[in-house]
């Protein structure tokens, strides 16, 4: 077939009546022909449209259009996926049959158009994300260019192998809620977290956040593999998560005797939370320091500093290694035995904030943090530099 003619017929403009002429054709062909024939007009019809795909103007383009979207009626899944890998990189390919392509429930069929096609709006793979399968939402998620709705979409419902696809994606772009799925998702998958950490874009406080709560081995990892400058971010954080936390200060008050009572609570089987909250309602500040630190392992002094210093987001992290339940974090922040004035507002609604986090951390993602704290703290004591603690 020529490049001007198809059937015998010229195709030299879009007139209404090369229009009306070539579609009635192709109905003719579709109503009466073979399946066979009718996967042949498809492919006559792609061929003269890729072979000069460059050269169409955009009334040629939608004469297109209209040609494939009749085509596409009935035409078997090979032939579909077969036309879908060739119109998928071409940037002006006819939209509305790249649309109905997209839409296709075979992923061979919409898979190569949701991951190439340029023409698909942020509107259409919202659409597609929110309502088709993993397979879908795995290729959109490959495309070079992700906006923030889509990727919300995609991981509200897309499981481990799109947030993944994503997270290593340059050219998706995400809002602050979310990072923070990812990172929470991070939390019990060590290679995402890999992933999220070294994105130039990720925020300075949620990159923080997934330090904290990272396994010592990622935290090797992001810094043998993040470029230079986000290489030096992360280890101004750990430096100063060290510094605010695993260092405290020592604390003057003499522990010995509370920690001996709670040892044998522990001997005995007795040392839980009940036996914990009974130390807050005795106002004894030594046996609640001393009892938090064997329930969550954590050094008596880390746990010393954290009361006394009033930091929020360290003490959900002991009271959540410890197990404890909220009811017990909100009595202790209450004691009366915590360092700071209880009537500062500011500090009070980040606490009553931190319920529904508190209630999302895991225990052992907490207990992990607190063992980085405690060997970032050891180094430093030892002169040992601060990037260079492992477990």
């Amino acid at each position: 077939m020529g490049i001007n003619e198809f059937n015998g017929k010229h195709f030299s403009g879009p007139s209404m009546f090369a229009q009306r002429s070539l579609i009635a054709e192709l109905e003719e062909s579709i109503r009466t022909g073979t399946p066979e024939r009718r996967v042949e007009t498809l492919r006559r019809v792609t061929d003269l449209f890729m072979n000069n795909a460059d050269r169409y103007g955009e009334a040629h383009i939608g004469l297109f259009d209209d040609v494939l979207c009749r085509l596409i009626q009935g035409i078997e899944t090979q032939a579909l996926a077969e036309l879908s890998s060739r119109l998928a990189p071409v940037d002006n390919a006819p939209i509305e049959a790249i649309r109905q392509l997209a839409r296709d429930d075979e992923i061979a069929v919409a898979g190569p158009v949701l991951t190439q096609a340029t023409g698909l709006t942020t509107g259409d793979l919202v659409e597609i994300a929110s309502a088709k399968g993993q397979g879908h939402l795995l290729a959109i998620s490959a495309r070079r260019n992700v906006d923030e709705a889509v990727t919300d979409v995609l991981l509200q419902r897309g499981e481990r192998e799109v947030r993944h696809t994503l997270a290593k994606n340059g050219g998706a772009r995400f809002s602050e809620a979310g990072f923070v799925k990812l990172i929470k998702n991070a939390q019990s998958d060590d290679g995402l977290a890999e992933k999220v950490g070294v994105r130039p874009d990720l925020p300075m406080k949620l990159r923080a956040d997934l330090l904290k709560q990272a396994t010592d081995v990622v935290r090797s990892r992001l810094l043998a593999t993040a470029p230079p400058g986000t290489r030096d971010q992360i280890q101004q954080l750990l430096n100063r998560i060290a510094r605010d936390i695993g260092q405290g200060f020592e604390s003057s008050r003499d522990f010995n005797k509370a920690i001996k009572t709670v040892s044998r609570m522990q001997e005995q089987g007795i040392l839980d939370e009940s036996a914990l909250l009974s130390f807050v309602k005795a106002k004894s500040f030594e046996g609640l320091v001393a009892a938090l630190a064997a329930l969550s392992t954590a050094p008596v002094d880390t746990v010393s500093s954290i009361i006394q210093n009033v930091k929020t987001e360290a003490l959900l992290l002991v009271c959540k290694a410890a197990g404890l339940k909220w009811s017990s974090v909100h009595a202790i922040r209450h004691s009366g035995l915590m360092g700071g004035d209880i009537s500062n507002a500011e500090f009070n609604a980040e606490f009553e904030e931190a319920k529904v986090e508190y209630q999302a951390l895991s225990q052992d993602t907490a207990q992990r943090t607190l063992r980085f704290w405690k060997v970032r703290a050891t180094a430093g004591k030892q002169g040992a530099p601060a990037g260079n603690a492992t477990a």
